[in-house]
């Protein structure tokens, strides 16, 4: 199988719908990971994240295949989710995302990215590691990671 070509774009409130659509998608997966437990971006309002925050969108031949939100914080910035459809996944846009969170947190002055991703998602944890991510606290809950860049 080839590797698919996708853009990334800011969100316009008119992608909330097809944002909220690719996030249960990506995140449903973990669903049997974390029973019993809800999973935070499943009941995000995500045409108030875009008017909020800093979101972008991935599309792939018209169809939004990925989201990315960011927050900043009092120095630094958070990237708040980042999500790709399980369908395009395995086609470089989660590195894209977190190239393009990087990027952006730069142009914007700050010096290091955090985020949180849940303790059971293992294979999270080593994506990020693997990216020069490393954890700074945890919880029973969530591990907590950070990246300088400059």
């Amino acid at each position: 199988m080839s590797k698919k070509s996708y853009t990334i774009r800011k969100a316009l409130l008119s992608d909330a719908e097809a944002l909220t659509e690719c996030m249960h998608a990506a995140y449903m997966i973990y669903t049997t990971r974390v029973e019993g437990s809800t999973l935070p971006p499943l009941t995000v309002d995500y045409e108030d994240e875009i008017r909020s925050f800093s979101v972008w969108v991935a599309e792939s031949d018209g169809i939004l295949v990925g989201g990315l939100i960011l927050m900043p914080e009092d120095g630094h910035m958070t990237v708040a989710n980042v999500a790709v459809h399980p369908k395009f996944q395995g086609n470089g846009l989660g590195r894209g995302l977190i190239a393009l969170a990087e990027a952006e947190a730069k142009r914007q002055g700050y010096a290091e990215l955090r985020l949180a991703t849940h303790v059971l998602f293992v294979d999270n944890i080593s994506f990020y590691t693997y990216l020069g991510w490393s954890e700074f606290d945890r919880d029973e809950v969530r591990v907590y990671m950070k990246k300088h860049i400059s």
